[in-house]
């Protein structure tokens, strides 16, 4: 029985199937596309895919002539090995995996066989076109890439950070300061309490005469001693000094 047994054996024995690959794979490698079953098809491509891997070690002289001779020993064909590691293996340097395609061709007349088509996929004109050539070799990063790409974001936020525009406050909780008094005051830098309290009456009068409104009507008497209590935050004592005034003024 043949439990857990997933290869195909193409109805041959071990040494016949090992053969029939090593023919098949030769012939790929160097016409870059053959027909056959689609059985066989199937059974090529996990036999071939690994030896094209092999071509990418090339770390140091010892490896290449390591992996020359275990391509060597699937295929038995000096040729095959050298067109795969001199042309076919730069083609697929950049390509991770995936080197080849299977298209079904449908049957055949004689016994109604699936006929199938294996091509090394980098060598199709046709498809290829859309397709930009790679110039190098994909790289692998490993994990630790990604802290250094956060250190550099970080550099980059802390050369140049981004202005917030300071939060002011309600400058119309000072009574006599209306919405196009607190606004005019905002535009000409004074938007806390603590800017209001450091400004004298008679710097907050020239300022609403220089601005366009009718504002002769307001007092800013006690305005800076208003805003001074609400910056300390004794908003009770401000309350009760409230309620003295009217309009900004002392009744």
């Amino acid at each position: 029985m043949r439990h857990g047994n997933k290869n195909n054996n193409l109805s041959r024995t071990a040494s016949h199937r090992r053969a029939l690959l090593a023919n098949l794979g030769s012939q790929l490698i160097t016409y870059k596309r053959i027909t056959t079953t689609l059985a066989k098809a199937k059974a090529l491509r996990t036999y071939i895919e690994p030896l094209i891997t092999k071509t990418k070690n090339t770390a140091s002289k010892e490896a290449i002539m390591h992996n020359h001779r275990i391509v060597f020993s699937y295929l038995m064909d000096k040729l095959a090995v050298k067109e795969l590691f001199t042309v076919v293996g730069p083609k697929v340097a950049s390509r991770p995996g995936g080197y080849t395609r299977i298209i079904k061709l449908g049957t055949r007349p004689g016994d109604a066989s699936e006929i199938a088509m294996i091509e090394l996929v980098d060598f199709n004109e046709i498809y290829g076109k859309g397709i930009t050539k790679a110039a190098e070799p994909a790289k692998k990063t490993r994990r630790s890439g990604g802290k250094k790409k956060a250190e550099g974001d970080a550099e980059a936020t802390v050369a140049a950070p981004k202005t917030k525009k300071a939060k002011g406050d309600d400058l119309k909780l000072i009574e006599g300061i209306g919405p196009k008094i607190a606004e005019t005051l905002t535009a000409v830098g004074v938007v806390s309490f603590a800017d209001l309290a450091a400004s004298t009456p008679e710097k907050i009068k020239e300022i609403l005469d220089a601005a366009e409104g009718n504002f002769n009507a307001a007092d800013a008497t006690t305005w800076p001693e208003q805003a001074q209590l609400a910056a300390d935050g004794k908003m009770e004592e401000l309350k009760e000094l409230q309620d003295k005034l009217k309009g900004g003024r002392e009744v």
